[in-house]
């Protein structure tokens, strides 16, 4: 007998929903009265203290999958879906050790203000063009979302649903800019947390475990019954290069995203920005756990009830309005509104900040600061409008997975912002070959485009692993090589990077004024990183 998800009194959900987004235009409200700068306006006045900007990370990073579509793949993927999220949230951590706090010392907006100041204006417009195509994939996924949520809550035709869902959202992040998106986000985690938590546990006491009282990690009595119903539950799957490839897709992927570098980028100081990550990992760690044992309570209520969840994306609804009372499962729903609404903040300041004042640098390099903030204003509205616009029938090649666009990301962003940071000879002309090749072979060998041209086949290739583990390395081994080779053409001197160029990055590593032509320099150790990208290359072309 199929389970579905249906909210038996509309009014409770309707009522839910407006009171958490009167609190996220209250918030909008106050944080527009403080907004008067540039610096206000893309970074919260550079501001946001460690344990906000850690809940306000954490929430950019949850996304509304981690109620939806992230349960439906630990419906169907179980315990190997475990190195999955293992991959997506170290990225932060990684973001913050690799670059984001070396950027801060700049006080970038964005990677692409980085990447103006080491590489110039062409790369410049290169990765924001790919960026921008990116948080709009990112939004338009999480808007169809929101659209569909509003569906199941109140009952009225999806396209009904995607404008007013579309509108409210986009109203109350076009009017807070970056402190608005700080504040709501950190609000909206604490949210997510509770509705993800507290209902479960109760979810866990009806199915009759003694672990209801910590649902995130206390399941465990559970496991025998579900390995008399499920025994292969827990198996590992797939072979080696599979968990392989999650690394070039789905860490380095995220490493690049603008939308998570910016909540670094906002930090008061770099050791607030340090200490925001710590917070980060707790407070995504405490979800993703909670996430996990839904998804787990999944699997055992099926098992054990026979009831069939017909869509594994509502698994966490249907749980609720099996279990818990209409009030529960409606402030549920809030959670995933949520965690939808954050990651749409933090996409569209992303591109607010890319073309407001990134792409806007390059065009006229000479305008003011009020009318930066302007172009801001009008790119983040813009941005939810065309989310909104193709959410009504969206193209298969924009949503084929918010998962598949970071290998996207991490072959045509992630290597130039990497060995931008760390290496003195990356080369511009290089980037921009590298990252336009190889991205454009990325989208060529995905499933979605051309499927009778295609790297790996069923998950893998859909998801984008087997694609990032070919172009991911390909990307980053011709960025060195290339750069390694025009650097040393007399013909191609205009790209080679510039003394300026060089002391950026020494400058944003803390040594001031302190150059040393050495340090950071030198072509083994990249070369090394270039043979090894080479075999991961070689590798993730054999059949899978």
């Amino acid at each position: 007998m199929p389970a579905e998800y249906a909210l038996p009194n509309v009014w409770i959900g309707i009522g839910v929903v407006m009171a958490l987004f009167a609190v996220f235009y209250y918030v909008g409200w106050w944080a527009s009265r403080k907004t008067t700068s540039d610096e206000d306006f893309y970074a919260a006045g550079f501001s946001i203290g460690p344990v906000t900007n850690g809940l306000g990370m954490a929430a950019t990073w949850a996304s509304l999958a981690t109620f939806l579509g992230v349960i439906a793949l630990i419906q169907k993927l179980q315990v190997p879906f475990v190195y999955l999220w293992i991959q997506w949230s170290i990225s932060i951590p990684l973001l913050t050790l690799l670059y984001g706090t070396s950027l801060r010392r700049m006080k970038a907006f964005t990677p692409a203000t980085f990447i103006q100041a080491r590489y110039g204006n062409a790369c410049t417009v290169v990765i924001v063009c790919w960026m921008t195509l990116i948080m709009v994939m990112y939004a338009l996924g999480q808007m169809i979302g929101l659209g569909r949520a509003f569906e199941l809550l109140f009952g009225v035709p999806y396209n009904t649903a995607l404008v007013v869902a579309g509108a409210a959202t986009v109203g109350f992040i076009t009017l807070g800019g970056m402190y608005g998106a700080s504040y709501n986000a950190a609000f909206q985690m604490i949210v997510m947390t509770i509705a993800m938590i507290v209902p479960l546990g109760a979810i866990m006491k009806a199915m009759g475990s003694s672990g209801w009282w910590f649902p995130p990690l206390a399941y465990g009595d559970m496991v025998p019954s579900m390995l008399e119903k499920i025994p292969t539950f827990f198996d590992m799957k797939y072979d080696f290069r599979w968990y392989f490839a999650l690394i070039p897709a789905f860490t380095l992927g995220p490493v690049a995203l603008p939308h998570l570098a910016m909540r670094v980028f906002t930090s008061s100081s770099v050791k607030s920005a340090r200490w925001a990550v710590v917070w980060f990992v707790i407070f995504l760690g405490l979800l993703f756990s909670g996430c996990y044992a839904a998804g787990f309570a999944g699997n055992y209520f099926t098992a054990t009830t026979g009831r069939v969840i017909a869509k594994p994306d509502q698994t966490i609804l249907i749980l609720n309005v099996f279990y818990n009372p209409t009030l529960v499962a409606a402030f549920v729903m809030g959670g995933a509104l949520a965690a939808g609404l954050s990651t749409i903040g933090g996409n569209l300041m992303a591109i607010a900040g890319l073309v407001g004042n990134d792409l806007m640098g390059v065009i006229a390099p000479d305008m003011d600061t009020k009318k930066k903030v302007k172009w801001g204003y009008v790119a983040l509205a813009m941005g939810g409008v065309a989310a909104i616009l193709l959410a009504f029938k969206p193209p298969k090649f924009l949503v084929t997975s918010i998962l598949w666009a970071f290998g996207l990301l991490a072959t045509t962003a992630t290597p130039g912002i990497l060995l931008g940071v760390w290496w003195k000879e990356a080369n511009k002309l290089a980037l921009i070959v590298s990252s336009i090749f190889c991205g454009l072979l990325f989208i060529v060998i995905s499933p979605h485009v051309f499927p009778s041209i295609c790297i790996g086949k069923g998950l893998p290739a859909k998801l984008g692993m087997a694609g990032g583990m070919v172009t991911v390395p390909l990307s980053f081994a011709m960025f060195i090589v290339l750069s390694i080779v025009f650097n040393r053409v007399k013909a191609l001197e205009a790209y080679a990077p510039t003394l300026a160029d060089k002391q950026v990055i020494d400058r944003i590593h803390g040594w001031a004024d302190e150059y040393d032509e050495s340090r950071y320099n030198g072509i083994t150790w990249p070369l090394v990183v270039a043979a090894v990208c080479m075999v991961v290359f070689f590798w993730g072309l054999k059949p899978w």
